[in-house]
Parts: C-alpha cells; structure tokens; sequence
C-alpha cells in the first residue's frame, strides 16, 4: 500500500469529530416537507406556539437523515448504513445548533456500531447506535478516489 493510501479503520472507543450543524428555519421546513411530513408544528410558528412549543421544531426524520449523513460523512461514500436506531429527546428549534458527536462501542471485521449524541442548547436532541459496514477494499482506497484508481 503506498503513502498516498490511507485506510480508515476503526477501533472500539475511537472517538468521531463532532459535526455542527446550524438549525434554521429553512432545514426544518425543508426536511419535513422532503419527508413528507406536514404537521403544523414542523412549518407555521404560530400553530406551533399555540400547541405549547416556543417554535417550530425539527422532525425525526430530518434528525434521522442528519445522523446518517454525520456517519457516512466519516467513513466515506462506501459506508452501508445498516441499522439507524434513534432516540429524540430536546426539539431543534430554529437559531440553535446541534452538535453531532460519535464514538465506536464494538467492532467486527468490516462492521462497526456507533453511539451518537446530538446535543443543542437546551440539552440532547438525539441519541442512539448506528451499525455501518465499510468494505476493506473502499476503505483502502486513495483519498479522494475509487479502489483501484492510480494515486
């Protein structure tokens, strides 16, 4: 393997970099409408207000789709996300940040679990494992590039 390669692998308690992600209004508006969620309190503050929430709120399946990417954004295009399993906890309200944080609790072979936190400024949005596969030959690959390719 030349230096130009570099594999990434993964060993139990290695920590992943955490991510920031800003909440605005926007994600929150698009993520529900791309999922096809259209309850009130994911769009119309006003509706939202009047149900006992300060704002609009983001929803599972904008989180969802947001500890996904902080995954595969880590172990690359080859990463296989097998099994998402997620908690939410505090709501990602516009204007806040959620800070998406993971760390390896088991490994086998090509397969790891994942434990991320998302936690925002008043307190954690989500919590749970994500299972991901990184097949050896992608993450052997040159960066920036395809198993195989010249470096």
């Amino acid at each position: 393997m030349g230096s130009a390669q570099r594999v990434r692998v993964f060993s139990r308690g290695d920590a992943l970099p955490p991510l920031e992600i800003p909440i605005t209004r926007t994600l929150i508006v698009a993520g529900a409408i791309a999922s096809r969620d259209y309850q009130d309190v994911h769009h119309d503050a006003e509706l939202a207000r009047e149900k006992g929430s300060p704002d609009i709120f983001m929803n599972i399946l904008t989180t969802n789709g947001l500890v996904g990417r902080y995954i595969t954004d880590h172990f690359g295009p080859a990463a296989v996300l097998r099994k998402v399993a997620i908690r939410l906890g505090a709501p990602n309200h516009p204007g806040d940040t959620m800070v998406l944080t993971g760390t390896v609790e088991e490994t086998d072979g090509e397969t790891a679990v994942v434990r991320v936190v998302g936690a925002n400024g008043i307190g954690r949005h989500v919590t749970g494992t994500v299972t991901v596969t990184v097949p050896r030959a992608a993450a052997a690959a040159p960066s920036g590039g395809q198993a195989g390719a010249a470096p």
